[in-house]
Protein backbone atom coordinates (compact mmCIF):
# COMPACT_ATOMS: atom_id res chain seq x y z
CA UNK A 1 0.00 0.00 0.00
CA UNK A 2 1.17 3.36 -1.08
CA UNK A 3 2.73 5.27 2.16
CA UNK A 4 1.80 8.95 2.50
CA UNK A 5 4.91 11.93 2.29
CA UNK A 6 5.80 12.93 5.97
CA UNK A 7 5.74 16.18 7.14
CA UNK A 8 9.02 17.10 6.01
CA UNK A 9 8.42 15.15 2.43
CA UNK A 10 5.12 17.13 1.77
CA UNK A 11 4.94 20.31 0.18
CA UNK A 12 8.69 19.47 -1.69
CA UNK A 13 8.27 20.58 -5.06
CA UNK A 14 8.96 17.96 -7.86
CA UNK A 15 9.47 18.66 -11.41
CA UNK A 16 8.72 16.17 -13.87
CA UNK A 17 10.47 15.92 -17.32
CA UNK A 18 8.88 14.13 -19.94
CA UNK A 19 7.92 14.85 -23.57
CA UNK A 20 5.04 11.83 -23.40
CA UNK A 21 2.31 13.79 -22.32
CA UNK A 22 0.31 11.06 -21.17
CA UNK A 23 3.00 9.83 -18.93
CA UNK A 24 3.79 13.68 -17.46
CA UNK A 25 0.05 14.27 -16.58
CA UNK A 26 -0.07 10.48 -14.60
CA UNK A 27 2.71 10.91 -12.84
CA UNK A 28 2.19 14.65 -11.97
CA UNK A 29 -1.19 13.33 -10.71
CA UNK A 30 0.08 10.83 -8.38
CA UNK A 31 2.79 13.12 -7.57
CA UNK A 32 0.02 16.00 -6.67
CA UNK A 33 -2.37 13.24 -4.44
CA UNK A 34 0.28 12.22 -2.70
CA UNK A 35 1.13 16.32 -1.39
CA UNK A 36 3.93 17.23 -3.33
CA UNK A 37 4.04 20.69 -5.40
CA UNK A 38 4.35 19.25 -8.94
CA UNK A 39 6.09 21.36 -11.75
CA UNK A 40 6.10 20.02 -15.90
CA UNK A 41 8.20 20.18 -18.27
CA UNK A 42 8.50 18.53 -22.35
CA UNK A 43 11.69 19.05 -23.34
CA UNK A 44 15.49 20.00 -21.79
CA UNK A 45 15.61 23.93 -22.10
CA UNK A 46 11.96 23.83 -20.50
CA UNK A 47 13.23 21.91 -17.88
CA UNK A 48 16.13 23.98 -17.28
CA UNK A 49 14.45 27.12 -17.20
CA UNK A 50 11.61 26.07 -14.61
CA UNK A 51 14.26 24.60 -12.50
CA UNK A 52 16.21 28.36 -12.66
CA UNK A 53 13.06 29.92 -11.83
CA UNK A 54 12.01 27.34 -8.86
CA UNK A 55 14.89 25.34 -7.72
CA UNK A 56 13.35 22.03 -7.22
CA UNK A 57 14.03 19.01 -4.42
CA UNK A 58 14.07 16.32 -6.88
CA UNK A 59 13.43 15.93 -10.59
CA UNK A 60 12.11 12.92 -12.42
CA UNK A 61 13.77 13.20 -15.89
CA UNK A 62 12.85 11.39 -18.94
CA UNK A 63 16.33 9.97 -20.39
CA UNK A 64 14.99 10.18 -24.06
CA UNK A 65 13.87 13.32 -24.53
CA UNK A 66 14.23 15.42 -27.96
CA UNK A 67 17.08 17.91 -28.58
CA UNK A 68 18.70 17.91 -25.14
CA UNK A 69 18.76 14.49 -23.43
CA UNK A 70 18.50 13.64 -19.75
CA UNK A 71 21.91 13.64 -19.44
CA UNK A 72 22.58 16.62 -20.49
CA UNK A 73 19.95 18.29 -18.73
CA UNK A 74 20.77 16.05 -15.53
CA UNK A 75 24.64 17.65 -15.75
CA UNK A 76 23.44 21.17 -16.78
CA UNK A 77 21.51 21.35 -13.77
CA UNK A 78 23.70 19.90 -11.24
CA UNK A 79 25.92 22.52 -12.56
CA UNK A 80 23.87 24.73 -10.56
CA UNK A 81 24.12 22.48 -7.48
CA UNK A 82 23.08 19.75 -6.09
CA UNK A 83 19.55 18.00 -6.62
CA UNK A 84 18.39 14.72 -6.71
CA UNK A 85 17.06 13.23 -9.53
CA UNK A 86 15.34 10.22 -10.93
CA UNK A 87 15.84 8.91 -14.45
CA UNK A 88 13.27 7.68 -16.38
CA UNK A 89 14.28 5.01 -19.32
CA UNK A 90 12.05 3.95 -22.00
CA UNK A 91 14.40 1.03 -22.88
CA UNK A 92 15.54 -2.38 -20.27
CA UNK A 93 19.17 -1.54 -21.74
CA UNK A 94 21.46 -2.24 -18.96
CA UNK A 95 24.04 0.79 -20.67
CA UNK A 96 20.81 3.49 -20.17
CA UNK A 97 20.63 2.59 -16.84
CA UNK A 98 24.35 2.77 -15.94
CA UNK A 99 24.52 6.17 -18.20
CA UNK A 100 21.95 7.60 -15.80
CA UNK A 101 23.33 6.81 -12.75
CA UNK A 102 27.16 8.00 -13.89
CA UNK A 103 26.24 11.48 -14.54
CA UNK A 104 24.77 11.62 -11.26
CA UNK A 105 21.14 9.99 -10.98
CA UNK A 106 20.06 8.37 -7.30
CA UNK A 107 17.55 6.52 -8.63
CA UNK A 108 16.29 5.23 -12.01
CA UNK A 109 12.92 3.44 -12.73
CA UNK A 110 12.60 1.50 -16.05
CA UNK A 111 9.35 2.06 -18.27
CA UNK A 112 6.65 1.13 -18.25
CA UNK A 113 6.37 1.63 -14.36
CA UNK A 114 4.48 1.82 -11.62
CA UNK A 115 3.46 5.24 -10.78
CA UNK A 116 2.80 4.21 -6.91
CA UNK A 117 6.01 2.74 -6.97
CA UNK A 118 7.83 5.75 -8.61
CA UNK A 119 5.63 8.09 -5.62
CA UNK A 120 7.64 5.49 -3.01
CA UNK A 121 10.86 5.86 -5.02
CA UNK A 122 10.63 10.02 -4.72
CA UNK A 123 9.95 9.78 -1.11
CA UNK A 124 12.49 7.22 -0.46
CA UNK A 125 14.93 9.90 -1.91
CA UNK A 126 13.65 12.99 -0.59
CA UNK A 127 14.15 11.35 3.00
CA UNK A 128 17.48 10.67 2.13
CA UNK A 129 17.95 14.23 0.63
CA UNK A 130 16.87 16.24 3.60
CA UNK A 131 17.46 15.32 7.47
CA UNK A 132 14.43 15.27 9.61
CA UNK A 133 13.57 19.08 11.00
CA UNK A 134 14.18 17.52 15.06
CA UNK A 135 17.33 15.74 13.99
CA UNK A 136 19.73 17.42 16.19
CA UNK A 137 23.27 18.97 15.18
CA UNK A 138 25.58 16.65 14.38
CA UNK A 139 22.95 13.90 14.59
CA UNK A 140 22.25 10.59 12.40
CA UNK A 141 19.45 12.17 10.62
CA UNK A 142 17.80 9.26 8.53
CA UNK A 143 21.13 7.73 7.35
CA UNK A 144 20.91 3.47 7.60
CA UNK A 145 23.76 2.38 9.65
CA UNK A 146 24.81 6.44 10.54
CA UNK A 147 24.85 5.80 14.92
CA UNK A 148 25.00 8.84 16.12
CA UNK A 149 27.45 12.11 15.90
CA UNK A 150 30.15 12.83 13.36
CA UNK A 151 32.07 9.85 11.18
CA UNK A 152 35.37 10.76 10.93
CA UNK A 153 38.06 8.03 9.31
CA UNK A 154 41.13 8.21 6.74
CA UNK A 155 40.62 12.60 6.06
CA UNK A 156 37.41 12.35 5.39
CA UNK A 157 34.83 13.39 8.13
CA UNK A 158 31.05 12.88 7.25
CA UNK A 159 28.44 14.72 9.95
CA UNK A 160 25.08 12.88 8.98
CA UNK A 161 22.41 15.40 10.62
CA UNK A 162 23.79 18.51 7.88
CA UNK A 163 24.36 15.70 4.67
CA UNK A 164 27.96 17.04 5.39
CA UNK A 165 31.36 15.36 3.46
CA UNK A 166 34.35 16.73 4.02
CA UNK A 167 37.76 15.01 2.98
CA UNK A 168 41.28 16.67 3.97
CA UNK A 169 39.39 20.42 4.67
CA UNK A 170 37.51 20.35 1.70
CA UNK A 171 33.77 19.88 1.20
CA UNK A 172 33.21 17.06 -1.42
CA UNK A 173 30.10 17.63 -4.19
CA UNK A 174 28.04 14.04 -3.48
CA UNK A 175 24.93 12.70 -4.66
CA UNK A 176 22.21 11.65 -2.25
CA UNK A 177 23.19 8.07 -2.50
CA UNK A 178 27.00 8.26 -2.43
CA UNK A 179 26.31 10.46 0.95
CA UNK A 180 24.89 7.28 2.45
CA UNK A 181 27.18 4.73 0.85
CA UNK A 182 29.86 6.62 2.44
CA UNK A 183 28.29 7.19 5.60
CA UNK A 184 27.28 3.73 5.64
CA UNK A 185 31.00 2.55 4.91
CA UNK A 186 32.39 4.56 7.60
CA UNK A 187 30.02 3.37 9.72
CA UNK A 188 30.86 -0.46 9.68
CA UNK A 189 35.20 -0.19 8.40
CA UNK A 190 36.66 -3.17 8.04
CA UNK A 191 33.66 -5.42 7.46
CA UNK A 192 32.85 -6.53 3.97
CA UNK A 193 29.75 -6.29 2.40
CA UNK A 194 28.15 -7.75 -0.92
CA UNK A 195 26.05 -5.76 -3.20
CA UNK A 196 23.02 -7.51 -1.88
CA UNK A 197 23.77 -6.27 1.36
CA UNK A 198 24.67 -2.63 0.23
CA UNK A 199 21.44 -2.12 -1.60
CA UNK A 200 19.50 -3.44 0.57
CA UNK A 201 21.39 -1.34 3.70
CA UNK A 202 21.95 1.74 1.52
CA UNK A 203 19.25 1.74 -0.87
CA UNK A 204 16.04 0.02 1.31
CA UNK A 205 15.89 -2.53 -1.60
CA UNK A 206 15.23 -5.94 -1.15
CA UNK A 207 16.17 -6.44 -5.27
CA UNK A 208 16.73 -4.68 -7.75
CA UNK A 209 19.76 -3.81 -10.29
CA UNK A 210 22.86 -4.88 -8.60
CA UNK A 211 24.93 -2.56 -10.91
CA UNK A 212 23.10 0.63 -8.99
CA UNK A 213 25.66 -0.39 -6.76
CA UNK A 214 28.70 -1.07 -8.57
CA UNK A 215 27.84 2.45 -10.49
CA UNK A 216 27.72 4.34 -6.85
CA UNK A 217 30.84 2.69 -5.42
CA UNK A 218 32.89 3.95 -8.89
CA UNK A 219 31.67 6.97 -8.33
CA UNK A 220 32.21 7.06 -4.50
CA UNK A 221 35.99 6.37 -5.38
CA UNK A 222 36.14 8.87 -7.85
CA UNK A 223 35.70 11.76 -5.12
CA UNK A 224 37.10 9.86 -1.77
CA UNK A 225 40.24 8.17 -3.37
CA UNK A 226 43.71 9.79 -3.90
CA UNK A 227 43.90 7.52 -7.44
CA UNK A 228 40.60 6.09 -7.69
CA UNK A 229 42.01 3.98 -10.31
CA UNK A 230 44.22 1.64 -7.36
CA UNK A 231 41.82 2.23 -4.62
CA UNK A 232 42.73 2.18 -0.93
CA UNK A 233 39.68 3.00 1.15
CA UNK A 234 36.77 1.44 -0.50
CA UNK A 235 38.14 -2.10 -1.72
CA UNK A 236 36.84 -4.65 -3.71
CA UNK A 237 36.85 -7.99 -1.79
CA UNK A 238 37.07 -10.60 -4.63
CA UNK A 239 33.89 -12.88 -4.51
CA UNK A 240 32.11 -11.23 -2.32
CA UNK A 241 31.90 -7.25 -2.55
CA UNK A 242 33.39 -4.15 -0.74
CA UNK A 243 35.12 -3.57 2.25
CA UNK A 244 35.75 0.02 4.03
CA UNK A 245 39.65 0.11 5.28
CA UNK A 246 40.80 2.96 6.90
CA UNK A 247 43.43 1.58 8.44
CA UNK A 248 45.13 0.16 5.73
CA UNK A 249 44.53 2.93 4.07
CA UNK A 250 46.48 5.47 6.14
CA UNK A 251 49.02 2.69 6.89
CA UNK A 252 50.09 2.58 3.47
Amino acid sequence: MEQPPTAGEAGARVLVVDDDPTVAEIVTGYLDRAGYVVDRAGDGPDALARAAAHRPDLVVLDLMLPGMDGLEVCRRMRGHGPVPVIMLTARGDEDDRILGLEVGADDYVTKPFSPRELVLRVGSVLRRARPPADAPAGGSGSVPGAGSGVLRAAGLTVDPGARRAVKNGAELALTVREFDLLTFFLAHPGRAFTREELMREVWGWDFGDLSTVTVHVRRLRGKVEDDPARPRLVRTVWGVGYRFDPTTAEGE
